[in-house]
Parts: C-alpha cells; sequence; structure tokens
C-alpha cells in the first residue's frame, strides 16, 4: 500500500469517527450552526448582525459547543465566537420528547397559503 494510500484511508476513517461522534451527540444540544468554514452544535447563541457597505458581518457567540473538526483532539468547548461575513445558517432543534413551536399548519397560516394534502397532489 502506498503512503497515499494510507493516508486516503486514515482520512475517511477520521471522517467516519467524526460523523458517528455527530450522531450520537447531535440530541444534547439545542442549535446547529452552519458556516462556510464549519459547523457546530451548541445550546446557547448569540447572533448579531451589522450590516456594512459592501457585504454582510455577523458575529456569533456560543456557549456549550461541539465543533465539526476532524483534526481537533476535542471538539467540545466552553465557549466560541465567530466573525464572518459568509452566510450562517442556524437550526433550531428539537429534542426528543418535545413538540415543535412551530408546526407546518401554523407556518402555512403564518404565510398565507394553505397546506396542501395528498389529494392535492
Amino acid at each position: 500500500m502506498s503512503h497515499i494510500d494510507e493516508l486516503d484511508e486514515f482520512e475517511a476513517e477520521l471522517e467516519l469517527r467524526l460523523k458517528r461522534e455527530y450522531s450520537d451527540v447531535f440530541g444534547l444540544f439545542r442549535f446547529c450552526v452552519l458556516t462556510q468554514d464549519a459547523t457546530y452544535l451548541c445550546n446557547k447563541l448569540d447572533l448579531s448582525y451589522a450590516p456594512q457597505p459592501s457585504y454582510p458581518f455577523y458575529h456569533l457567540k456560543m456557549e456549550d459547543v461541539w465543533v465539526w473538526d476532524k483534526n481537533r483532539p476535542t471538539r467540545i468547548v466552553p465557549k466560541a465566537e465567530i466573525y464572518t461575513s459568509s452566510d450562517v445558517t442556524v437550526e433550531e432543534l428539537t429534542r426528543e420528547g418535545e413538540e415543535p413551536k412551530l408546526t407546518a399548519e401554523a407556518l402555512a397560516e403564518r404565510i398565507g397559503e394553505s397546506l396542501r394534502t395528498d389529494d392535492d397532489i
């Protein structure tokens, strides 16, 4: 086996372990935050937006954070701050046994549309 093959195998194993860890810890967190550079799970999030003349600017403060990074020796950190001008996606997660705060029906009503049924298709 060549060194390149060994490195590819090592990287694949790291990625697989990271995906398994993500699945294991996902239910422990309240928010999933996606940026261009990384994915974070956290329990406390403060997001501020500062419009700039040529681009948006976001400042995120997170507590109780899990960072998607296969090269870190430990992925759980007490606090993290991110400054970025790229897109930020925030998902509020529902924990097991919790009802969603916003149902599909309530969302359809809010945007002034009716929810389609299987008969409508």
